[in-house]
């Protein structure tokens, strides 16, 4: 089965074929081929193979596609543009910056801007506790990024007035939800196609 024809069916499964084009898959099959590319050099994921990086970086920044609305969206502790660069390639009507602090990670988000033309893109080096839009986002997403607390403390200055967080998780992170003494509006299981692990998304609303 080739890479093209397990995105199509992951993309089927998540029930986003009315969504996400053969273009924007097209694009998604380009970015994981720069990803191997420079990650021979750069080292920019433990993931190796293709096939991983299908399910656990494509298909998994997919799962998420319902859950976000339009306007402008950051994604924080991008790394090499997850899920922020997948979200730019599929919803055309959100304006994503991407914000990591390793330069290598920015110059290649950078690239992949370039090259599949995401004019909706943006990329920032640098930390986010130090950075000052012109405009705060009414969205902040993260991958992996910190615990939940500290993912609202580093970005209370970059959030609109009722915008909302987006925190991806495997399992529901039950000790973050206490330390950080603040209820979700909503947890998400996420359903990831050739995925076992749990996935959750854990919103919470800038109230």
């Amino acid at each position: 089965m080739t890479l093209a024809s397990q995105l199509a069916a992951g993309v089927q499964a998540l029930g986003l074929e009315s969504v996400v084009s053969d273009e924007m898959q097209a694009k998604c099959l380009a970015y994981i081929a720069l990803l191997q590319k420079w990650n021979k050099v750069y080292n920019l994921t433990a993931v190796r193979d293709p096939q991983e990086m299908l399910s656990l970086h494509i298909l998994d920044s997919l799962s998420v596609l319902p859950h976000i609305q339009s306007g402008r969206l950051l994604d924080v502790g991008s790394g090499g543009g997850l899920p922020g660069l997948i979200i730019a390639i599929t919803r055309p009507d959100v304006q994503v910056t991407t914000i990591d602090t390793v330069q290598k990670k920015a110059i290649f988000m950078r690239q992949v801007k370039a090259e599949l033309g995401l004019s909706n893109v943006e990329v920032v080096h640098g930390r986010v506790e130090a950075y000052q839009p012109p405009s705060p986002f009414d969205q902040v997403i993260s991958r992996a990024f910190s615990d939940i607390a500290l993912f609202r403390r580093l970005t209370m200055h970059l959030i609109v007035a009722h915008g909302r967080w987006l925190a991806m998780k495997g399992v529901v992170p039950d000790e973050e939800l206490q330390l950080a003494s603040v209820i979700p509006s909503e947890i998400i299981r996420l359903q990831v196609p050739n995925l076992q692990a749990e996935r959750h998304l854990i919103v919470f609303e800038n109230s």
